[in-house]
This record gives structure tokens, C-alpha cells and sequence, in this order.
């Protein structure tokens, strides 16, 4: 087995891992409860999903075919900066318009310190 075959081989497992974390991460928003925490299952598993795919296709390029893809590493940079601020945002606002926890929730720990900011239907 030659360099380049190895190279393309750990490329390929890259984005099989990444099409596996998309995977989880559609489970994840299917079968849990409430918006926290299908929030949380997208924002960690969708985002390590993305950089897997794209850290595969830049080194593909990097590595294979020799050219340096500005367009990827900037998409992987933001992604990896945007999503789960993103996801903070959407759970907060949804919190401040307080939109119910799951039953099977344990405790609510921002509920002391977010009593004067709420949303007004």
C-alpha cells in the first residue's frame, strides 16, 4: 500500500466519523425530550459532525491534491466558533420566554438569577 493510499484511507475514516456524529446527533434531536436538551445534542454532535467532514475534505486537499483551501479552513473555523455559541443563544432566549423543561429535568439552576428578564407574549 503505497503514501497516498494510507493518506486517503485515514481521510476516508475522517468523514465516516463525521457522517456518524451527523448521525447521532438526528437520534439525539428525535428521541429527547425538550429543547435543552436537543439543543445540546445538536450543538456538540452536529458541530463535531461538520468539522470531521470538512477537516477530511481540507486534508484531502492539502495532502492529495496539494492546494491549500482558504474556503474550508475558514468554514471550519467558524463553525467551530459560531454553533455553540449559537446554541447558548437559542437556549437562553427559550428559557427567558420560558418555555417548560422536561418532567424528568432534576433541577433548574438558572431559575434564582433569571427571574427579572423575561420574554412578554
Amino acid at each position: 500500500m503505497s503514501e497516498i493510499n494510507l493518506i486517503e484511507l485515514g481521510i476516508a475514516i475522517m468523514v465516516l466519523v463525521g457522517t456518524i456524529f451527523g448521525f447521532i446527533s438526528s437520534i439525539g434531536f428525535i428521541r429527547l425530550p425538550d429543547i435543552y436538551n436537543r439543543a445540546h445534542a445538536l450543538s456538540k454532535s452536529s458541530t463535531l459532525s461538520v468539522l470531521f467532514v470538512l477537516l477530511g475534505t481540507f486534508l484531502f486537499f492539502v495532502m492529495v491534491e496539494g492546494y491549500f483551501s482558504i474556503k474550508l479552513f475558514l468554514g471550519i473555523f467558524f463553525v467551530f466558533l459560531t454553533a455553540p455559541v449559537s446554541t447558548h443563544v437559542i437556549c437562553r432566549s427559550a428559557y427567558r420566554c420560558h418555555v417548560e423543561l422536561a418532567p424528568e429535568s432534576v433541577q433548574d439552576d438558572l431559575k434564582a438569577f433569571i427571574d427579572e428578564y423575561t420574554c412578554h407574549p
